[in-house]
């Protein structure tokens, strides 16, 4: 009976440290936007009453915010909808790029919509 458990053991460590070594490279080479640390610096939409304003928040996200108020309804709900739509609205008219989150299990990245600023290209 023991050794049994130990080779079962054995088994789910080598299955569970050969997942951890297909799916390091996966995370250490995230491309695009929706990757930790923000690198696009994107603002959700619409944005939600009890989330506040990041600290560096562009000022894409801020006219958004001035022009749609943030909203409470719940994603889904029939009062989400124009206040999302809006959102979209105003940060495609601003310049911005709406980017659709497919994977919303990211605590990083909770809403299903963000709007990404412009480039902004440095004159040299």
């Amino acid at each position: 009976m023991p050794k049994l458990f130990f080779f079962r053991a054995g088994i789910m460590i080598a299955f569970s440290a050969g997942l951890s070594l297909i799916a390091a490279p996966v995370l250490a080479s995230c491309e695009g936007c929706l990757c930790p640390g923000d690198p696009c610096n994107l603002c959700p939409l619409p944005a939600m009453e009890n989330d506040p304003p990041k600290a560096n928040e562009p000022e894409i996200c801020a006219r958004i915010r001035a022009r749609v108020p943030p909203t409470s309804a719940q994603p889904g709900s029939n009062e989400y909808f124009p206040s999302l739509d809006q959102s979209i609205a105003v940060c495609v008219n601003e310049g911005g790029d709406v980017i659709r989150n497919r994977l919303r299990n990211n605590p990083e990245f909770p809403s299903r919509y963000y709007c990404k600023p412009p480039a902004v290209i440095k004159k040299q």
